[in-house]
């Protein structure tokens, strides 16, 4: 009996096999495909724009090189470098020099605004340091730290990456020339929103 439906059932495989319909085709071969990433702009094209579009595509291109950026203002982009955070700003002249303004703010304690000694430490930076420009705010409530970065029409990505890290170089060693504990009296103003992590 085993035998009887093993022998039926092979029959029944045939036969199914036998009416379906030949489609037979051939193998197209795969062509492999290459998957192209994309490429960080190295140099940002900025001349003839207005200092809106400027800061836009500025936006732009440090977000493709992979930088934590925010536009904060029309003509204002924050970006995060190491721990620090930079604001830059272009300034386009159709007839001169392009800049981008690069800038730091730190916010200063009440007790410290009121000290005259503060001027005096702020004057004295300015005489001996050439990387950047310190000046009192608000009365004394912030310091802002300047430099510039200047081109003609285009600027690389590079060029700033490099002057950041020069500008945070300066800054590290003037903040090891102040007497121990000044940090509790001038701290950084954040320019960006503290990213805070969405729980799954």
């Amino acid at each position: 009996m085993k035998t009887l439906l093993i022998s039926a059932s092979l029959l029944g495989l045939t036969a199914c096999a036998a009416t379906a319909p030949s489609q037979t085709r051939a193998i197209e071969p795969v062509v492999a495909q290459e998957v192209v990433a994309p490429v960080a702009p190295k140099v940002v094209e900025l001349g003839g724009l207005t200092n809106e579009a400027a800061a836009e595509r500025l936006y732009q291109a440090l977000i493709n090189a992979n930088y934590l950026a925010t536009k904060v203002a029309p003509t204002k982009v924050a970006v995060q470098f190491g721990d620090n955070q930079f604001l830059l700003e272009p300034s386009i002249n159709s007839a001169g020099i392009d800049r981008i303004l690069m800038n730091r703010f730190y916010a200063v304690h009440p007790q410290l605004q009121a000290s005259q000694e503060l001027p005096v430490v702020i004057g004295t930076l300015n005489q001996k340091l050439n990387f950047a420009k310190f000046v009192l705010l608000d009365q004394g409530a912030v310091i802002q730290i300047q430099g510039t970065v200047t081109f003609a029409d285009r600027v690389e990505i590079e060029e700033l990456r490099r002057f950041m890290l020069w500008t945070n170089g300066g800054l590290a060693q003037v903040a090891q020339s102040l007497p121990d504990g000044i940090d509790q009296y001038i701290r950084p103003i954040p320019l960006m929103q503290q990213m805070v992590p969405v729980k799954p």
